[in-house]
């Protein structure tokens, strides 16, 4: 009964293993979607077709496309000082270091761009060069608090994505699942901000003078990148429906790229400097590499035949919680746990708990559940690429960092659990 949990996880660990050999990390991931592919039955022939065919899909090329802008303006920005020179200015307005390392990694949350930590890595960076910070507190910081809006802002695809399936009005279900926002800041500051700045309790900050000319001046391209990007999609959602909304986030990105080059006033020789760094290519590789995983795992059959290891007493409870987080955790995706796991756990729950939420109002906390477990699982995946990026930007062993995530992870889910129980009871 346990053995497509077992193969799942057997293939989890080819990937670790690639990793504690200190293989690249696309080629750890491609062999654990390999491994996960011949353990469930899955021919050679048909897992490179299968791998094939996600190379060339829109979401694969724009995924790549909106990494490979947001890798080039992050260089853009830090090597010209522009980032340096935001944080000078924003440091009048932002008194207490703690915010100042905070805010930054939640305003490019905002922008629901993949792989946005590294565009805020070299802001935190800055910010904690004169703080005494150690690099793995600066990457936990600008990894954490990069994605407090994850489950709550209206314009990430996976809530998105999870609002059309279950049926369920968007507003309505970013009503039930708000409290992750409170939760996740909480849970930052107590066991990634507070350890990382516990040495700076008797300091006294400086007071840098305010000046918003300058703010506004340097941090021009970043507010092009995200209020651009936000409007954009919003404006193709409502105008242009059939168009894929990536495209509103890459002109965005273009026009931001743009604007630091004409402020900086930087030449094709920079470009052309940018475009031969092999990290690059290493990104786009891995990026690859984890969405081919992705569309592996759909077509091996893996959550297919997951879904029936909860069997018993509190099957329904069970499933919930597990399957959205086993994906979340592997792929560290999460428009991949919703697109894969969600139609088959709405399905379930369609027969289990009486029919679609209009007519039983008790099948939106287990919606709510599958949500908090899928993004637990991504937030603690040693996949998930902000997490990847941020480790390697800022030099980190990627298991020393990971293990800080498993204190706030394992209370996020059970808070989300709890959260599951008080809904079942107003509902």
């Amino acid at each position: 009964m346990y053995l497509p949990l077992a193969k799942v996880l057997a293939a989890f660990g080819v990937m670790l293993l690639g990793l504690r050999l200190r293989q690249p990390l696309w080629l750890s991931v491609l062999a654990g979607g390999f491994a996960l592919a011949l353990l469930f039955g899955m021919s050679p022939l048909v897992w490179l077709q299968v791998s094939a065919a996600s190379t060339i899909q829109h979401g694969t090329v724009f995924l790549v496309v909106i990494l490979a802008l947001i890798l080039f303006l992050s260089e853009v920005l830090d090597k010209s000082g522009q980032t340096n020179r935001l944080m000078q200015a924003a440091s009048g307005y932002l008194r207490d270091p703690r915010l100042r390392l905070a805010f930054f990694p939640a305003l490019v949350g905002f922008l629901p761009m993949p792989g946005g930590a590294v565009f805020s890595a070299p802001m935190v960076r800055d910010m904690a060069s004169d703080l005494g910070l150690a690099r793995r507190d600066m990457a936990l910081v600008n990894y954490w608090f990069r994605h407090l809006w994850e489950l709550c802002w209206p314009l990430y695809p996976g809530i998105i994505l999870a609002s059309s399936l279950a049926g369920i009005p968007l507003a309505q279900l970013i009503c039930y699942t708000l409290p992750c926002i409170g939760l996740c800041m909480a849970l930052g500051w107590v066991f990634i901000m507070r350890p990382a700045v516990a040495h700076l309790k008797d300091s006294v900050p400086e007071q840098a003078p305010r000046d918003l000319g300058a703010v506004l001046s340097s941090g021009l391209p970043m507010l092009v990148a995200i209020i651009g990007g936000l409007g954009l999609e919003v404006g193709m959602t409502l105008l242009a429906p059939g168009w894929p909304f990536e495209l509103g986030i890459m002109a965005a990105l273009v026009l931001s790229i743009l604007c630091a080059l004409i402020q900086n006033r930087v030449g094709p020789q920079f470009v052309a400097g940018v475009l031969r760094k092999p990290a690059l290519y290493e990104l786009v590789a891995l990026v690859v590499a984890i969405l081919m995983f992705k569309d592996v795992l759909g077509e091996s059959g893996a959550v297919q035949q997951l879904s029936h290891v909860a069997s018993g007493p509190g099957a329904l409870f069970a499933l919930t919680l597990l399957l959205p987080f086993l994906v979340g955790a592997i792929s560290g995706i999460t428009v991949a746990f919703v697109g894969s796991t969600f139609p088959i756990l709405l399905g379930i729950l369609g027969a289990s708990a009486g029919g679609v939420p209009a007519d039983n109002p008790q099948f939106i906390p287990y919606v709510v559940l599958g949500l908090f477990a899928g993004f637990t699982g991504v937030m603690v995946s040693p996949l998930h690429v902000c997490f990847i990026l941020s480790c390697q930007f800022f030099t980190v062993d990627l298991a020393q960092a990971w293990r800080r995530l498993l204190i706030p992870c394992v209370l996020l889910l059970g808070c989300g659990i709890a959260w599951f129980f008080v809904l079942l009871q107003l509902t």
